[in-house]
């Protein structure tokens, strides 16, 4: 019989203690740690080797989604236990493990956990699924976060002054320091186009509200000097879409 290490996420203790509960009649499944919010279970999850994740979506610090974010390709099997059906359930029911709504019973209980057992070899691309489900939802994007070795750091979307296309990725330059962060520059192109954040160039999205002037560069191009005295080059098409934005 396998045995599979699982921890629990949850900022609300009830929540944490009905899961631990519910375990206890499954011999396969050793709880090795109960977690209050994302950073807790980051620390779980870098000490030891989880299989499983009982994991909450709506908490404080960082979300449930935004821990899968950051963990990458690292990630456990993921049950999500939740108190909100906003989240579009029926997708996530077949991108998940599984998706409690609670307050769920014992027996619904159980019946994820069967889908644990029938579902492991598979699970992590199940996550991968949900995890882009939410990311193009683009909805409430308020914040990025970023992991950098053990560290994991919450930058409002309002500090980040701009964003550079680097190879495979792309740079985050915030008040709280500049980040290296695995995503492309359509998606935040998309992501933060209601935020006050345009492209002027294809190597460059600013937060128009840290713009402090612009100044002719040469033929059909211009430079964007930032408040901070940094300064972005302007494509023609990106310093035309910034007259029309402004």
């Amino acid at each position: 019989m396998k045995i599979f290490k699982a921890i629990i996420v949850d900022d609300e203790k009830p929540a944490r203690d009905i899961v631990e509960n519910y375990l206890q009649d499954h011999e396969n499944i050793e709880l090795i740690a109960t977690c209050e919010n994302g950073f807790d279970a980051l620390k779980a999850l870098q000490e030891n080797e989880v299989d499983l994740m009982f994991l909450d979506i709506q908490m404080p610090k960082i979300s449930g989604f935004e821990l899968l974010d950051v963990l990458g390709e690292h990630k456990p099997m993921v049950v999500f236990c939740t108190a909100y059906d906003e989240y579009a359930v029926k997708a996530f029911e077949k991108s998940a493990v599984d998706y409690l709504l609670k307050p769920f019973s014992k027996e619904r209980f159980d019946e994820a956990l069967k889908k644990v057992v029938a579902s492991a070899p598979t699970a992590n691309d199940h996550v991968e699924k949900l995890v882009k489900t939410k990311e193009d939802d683009g909805q409430d994007f308020e914040r990025v976060v970023i992991r950098q070795g053990s560290k994991i750091h919450v930058v409002p979307v309002g500090e980040i002054r701009y964003i550079e296309a680097q190879d495979d990725y792309v740079k985050i330059y915030s008040e709280k320091g500049d980040f290296l962060k695995d995503k492309t520059m359509k998606y935040y192109e998309a992501a933060l186009a209601s935020k006050g954040f345009i492209r002027i160039h294809r190597s460059h999205i600013v937060n128009i509200s840290y713009m402090d002037k612009v100044e002719l560069y040469e033929k059909d191009t211009h430079l964007l000097v930032l408040k901070t005295g940094e300064k972005l080059r302007a494509s023609r098409e990106g310093y035309k879409r910034l007259r029309e934005r402004l």
